[in-house]
């Protein structure tokens, strides 16, 4: 499983650390990556996602995972994002479809 968040494609980013006599040493910065369950009102289930804190804030701020993902560009998605954003405007054509 790779350290990249779902939804907003951060991952590890390299760097030094650096002593007090200046001494570099390579070092990985990780994301802040938790595993989350949010619920698609479209789609009436969870869905698990592995997303970082800043992620999760970003999502809440939108309103929910429906909101954000059909709001945001195809462009800014990852590609995990862009399948669960398939799937939302499938359900959603399909609702539409049966209503009409």
């Amino acid at each position: 499983m790779s350290r990249r968040c779902h939804i907003t494609g951060k991952g590890v980013l390299t760097g030094n650390n650096v002593s007090h006599a200046n001494n570099k040493n390579r070092r990985r910065f990780l994301p802040n990556l938790q595993d989350y369950s949010l619920l698609s009102d479209i789609l009436g289930q969870r869905i698990h996602l592995r997303a970082t804190n800043h992620g999760l804030r970003t999502v809440e701020h939108n309103g929910g995972l429906d909101k954000f993902l059909l709001s945001t560009p195809n462009r800014k998605l990852t590609e995990e994002a862009m399948v669960i954003k398939r799937r939302i405007l499938q359900a959603q054509a399909k609702k539409q479809a049966t209503t009409t």
